[in-house]
């Protein structure tokens, strides 16, 4: 089928994907919006898996100010070299990442980072919740994970929508610039400061 450039732009928006990816994936699926995106996803995912074992150890310590100082965040993004963390789109990305973190807030940035009694705890929360609504047993491991998903969506910077476009992920933002740059890129550290926490009246 034709693919058009209406059609490309559409995925674009919905992904971040490149323009020639995007009339990739719409040919690979014929046209299909939701085939495409996964055909995306994986290559993004094909694209990340490689370079996870490059050193990305160049990049950038972006920052943020809002609502008149009283909210501030600093991120540092790494590449592999100084080339791509030169690069419009690198710098964009970092500051997009800043301006996610400050309206989203989010405390980890992967679930590993996530302490073990912090995690367990959580698990026990969602156990009792599953015995007090009187839940069979034997779908509680599947409840767990369910509302484990969720708590990672609130708290790990990755799994978050990202604010400019909530149809995908931060790990989908960041594995699509993999995809673009050919390079491995992680947000190292992230550090959000909000004036007035944890003082107390």
């Amino acid at each position: 089928m034709s693919i058009s450039s209406t059609m490309v732009k559409e995925l674009r928006d919905k992904t971040g994907a490149g323009i020639m990816d995007c009339k990739e994936a719409l040919a690979a699926s014929a046209g299909d919006f939701d085939k495409a995106i996964d055909f995306l996803r994986k290559k993004g995912m094909s694209a990340a898996t490689k370079r996870s074992s490059k050193a990305a150890k160049d990049g950038v310590i972006a920052s943020y100010i809002h609502m008149g100082g009283r909210i501030g965040v600093l991120v540092e993004l790494n590449c592999e070299t100084d080339f791509v963390a030169k690069t419009d789109n690198f710098l964009l990305l970092a500051k997009d990442l800043t301006m996610h973190i400050a309206a989203s807030n989010p405390t980890y940035i992967k679930p590993e980072d996530i302490p073990p009694d912090v995690m367990e705890r959580e698990k026990e929360i969602y156990r009792s919740q599953a015995m007090a609504e009187k839940k069979p047993e034997k779908i509680w491991d599947k409840i767990i994970e369910g509302k484990l998903k969720k708590y990672y969506e609130d708290v790990c910077l990755l799994h978050q929508k990202f604010i400019k476009n909530t149809d995908i992920t931060i790990e989908t933002l960041i594995n699509n610039m993999i995809a673009k740059t050919g390079e491995n890129i992680i947000i190292r550290r992230f550090m959000r400061f909000q004036l007035g926490e944890d003082l107390k009246q």
